[in-house]
């Protein structure tokens, strides 16, 4: 069914459409239900629940509790050591309010799908259940991995490997998709090579004699200390950062907990640093230490640094992205299929890329005439959901392409 002429490659697509299309209804009542019920990070016990019943009552095995809530089973074809292949969606929501006045809102106050992934959870629930119903036409086998904690570090990925996800059987290559507000629905985008930045939380202290605002000889400047510090940071890491690699450091809390009147003893700054370069990545965090030693040092105070390394930048194999990139074009046409330039976001599907051959490709989910437009991690997030179908059935047709291979 599988042999690459055009005939049987147009047959397929719309046999892959028409099995989709067919399924829609129920997957936009799935993708509702996880919208109205988000768990955040580390915390995803009935969301992991829900999908395991959808997945038993389709008959389909899998395994539950994996590297947290994580779930993990396989749809073997034909000759099913042949190829192995994953496909990856994660699960867990964001700490954020919704704002949005739909039917399926949030209930669960505080949280929300505000990342997408309640679309990523239906459209391979939807690819699972296609792939199972075709499983006699296809050779190889697909793993599919439902991920928790891919918002939060140290991320959902590392343990989920830790405990094998992609051994037993051993997996040759991953696929993941990410909405993209800023595609229309119906639109695709890849990216070959480096794409998202790796990401660290920095934490920075300063400290020293708090007192009296009006009375500087008897307290030191630990605000004035911590203001100079942000500014230092800037010029040494640009002075020193090679020229070809993307780079920033980024402070978004300056936490001083005096009065009009007082000067705290304790400032506390929290930021994010986030590159491209292993090795300027390890020189960036000596050199945030050197300097805020240095500042406080000036200022005859104290400075401690907490870095905690988070994850890697993402990496898509060129050969694995461009293959998917044509299936795609195959899929939707090549208007449909666009280039996207690096991010300086970050993504937890990054340690997996690191092991095997990885493909992170986003899936468009807007709709400007609409008014579906809302930014990712907003309050006011949604999307269009005709791109359910798009997503399903491309992820369906890039796993029969990459086992015909």
């Amino acid at each position: 069914m599988l042999k690459q002429n055009l005939f049987v490659v147009f047959e397929l697509i719309k046999e892959v459409k028409q099995a989709v299309a067919g399924f829609s209804e129920q997957l936009i009542k799935i993708r509702h239900h996880l919208h109205a019920h988000p768990e955040i990070s580390f915390q995803e016990k009935e969301t992991a629940a829900y999908l395991s019943k959808i997945l038993s009552s389709w008959g389909i095995e899998h395994q539950n509790n994996i590297g947290g809530y994580g779930i993990v089973g396989l749809i073997q074809g034909r000759n099913p050591d042949k190829k192995i292949i994953a496909l990856r969606a994660d699960m867990d929501a964001l700490a954020i309010d919704e704002q949005n006045q739909i039917p399926y809102k949030s209930l669960n106050a505080g949280v929300m799908h505000a990342c997408g992934h309640d679309m990523h959870m239906t459209c391979l629930l939807g690819t699972v259940k296609i792939l199972n119903d075709l499983k006699n036409d296809f050779e190889g086998t697909v793993k599919f991995i439902f991920q928790p904690a891919e918002e939060e570090l140290p991320g959902g990925s590392i343990k989920m490997i830790e405990e094998g996800v992609l051994k037993n059987p051993d997996v040759e290559a991953i696929f993941a998709q990410h909405v993209f507000p800023e595609l229309e629905a119906g639109e695709v985008g890849f990216k070959s090579g480096m794409y998202m930045a790796s990401s660290d939380e920095v934490k920075l202290f300063i400290r020293g004699k708090g007192g009296h605002a009006a009375i500087p000889n008897n307290r030191d400047d630990t605000v004035l200390a911590a203001a100079q510090l942000i500014l230092e940071l800037e010029k040494v890491l640009n002075a020193n950062k090679p020229q070809d690699v993307p780079s920033i450091l980024a402070i978004g809390r300056f936490i001083a907990n005096g009065t009009y009147n007082v000067i705290p003893s304790e400032v506390q700054l929290l930021g994010t640093f986030r590159t491209f370069s292993e090795s300027w990545r390890i020189e960036a965090h000596q050199l945030i230490k050197e300097t805020a030693k240095k500042v406080a040092l000036s200022y005859g105070i104290n400075a401690e640094v907490v870095i905690r390394k988070g994850y890697p930048f993402l990496i898509n194999n060129e050969k694995l992205t461009q293959k998917a990139r044509q299936a795609a074009i195959e899929f939707l046409g090549k208007e449909n299929v666009k280039d996207l330039e690096i991010r300086m976001t970050v993504e937890d599907f990054a340690r997996y890329g690191q092991l095997i051959p990885a493909c992170f490709y986003r899936l468009g989910t807007g709709n400007k005439s609409k008014g579906i437009t809302s930014n990712l991690h907003t309050p006011t997030f949604n999307v269009d959901e005709k791109s359910i179908e798009t997503g399903t059935g491309l992820m369906v047709w890039m796993a029969l392409k990459n086992l015909s291979a």
